[in-house]
Order: structure tokens, then C-alpha cells, then sequence
């Protein structure tokens, strides 16, 4: 178990080539995650803000929005509102990058697993 308290969160500016403020927040850390899990974590997008279009090699994310909507994915290029509740996934191999379209910090959970 890992509190609320004993997390740390990173502020990132420019997060992959993006703009703005991403913030992470790492839910379990490396020894609870093993050798397949790259990250568990929360992250925040502050309103404007973009994570740059990347890709995945040898790992897959899978993008859950279980808590504030407003927001777009770009998967492969193509741009798909995100709406609460919505789950992406990039497969090994394809890409994909996050803006903030809306007013409100867009959070979402972030599961990196390698292969």
C-alpha cells in the first residue's frame, strides 16, 4: 500500500516535445511494479497542456479516464475526443500524444507494461 501522502509528483514541463504542465504521480513504486510494469501512475494535464506525440516499443500504455473528461488523444496521428470513462490503449509499436482541450486539469491513469 502507498499513501496519498508518501507519493511524490513530478512536474514535467514540455512532456515528450508537449507544452505545458503534465504532473505524475507514481501509485506503487519499482520493486511493487516487477520487472513488466514500466509505470502505475496518475497523471495530470493542466488545462492547454500537451503530452507529445510518441510511440511505444516494446511495451504497450493503456490510458484509463475514470475521473475528469475534456480532453483529445491522438492515436497514430488521428485525433479522438477523450470523455470520462473512455480506456486507450497503444499497442507495441504505434503512438500517440494528449492535449488538454478543456478548462479543468485532465487526470487519467497511465499503465505502461513492458514486453
Amino acid at each position: 500500500m502507498t499513501t496519498k501522502e508518501e507519493r511524490i509528483v513530478e512536474r514535467i514541463e514540455g512532456a515528450s516535445g508537449g507544452k505545458g504542465i503534465l504532473r505524475k504521480e507514481v501509485l506503487i513504486d519499482k520493486e511493487q511494479m516487477g520487472e513488466h510494469c514500466g509505470l502505475f501512475g496518475e497523471v495530470t494535464l493542466e488545462p492547454g497542456a500537451v503530452l507529445g506525440y510518441h510511440e511505444h516499443h516494446g511495451e504497450t500504455e493503456t490510458i484509463l479516464y475514470p475521473f475528469r473528461k475534456t480532453g483529445c488523444d491522438v492515436d497514430n496521428g488521428e485525433e479522438i475526443p477523450a470523455k470520462e470513462g473512455d480506456v486507450f490503449f497503444c499497442k507495441d509499436g504505434d503512438g500517440h500524444g494528449l492535449k488538454n482541450t478543456g478548462e479543468r486539469d485532465l487526470v487519467f491513469v497511465a499503465l505502461i507494461l513492458k514486453k
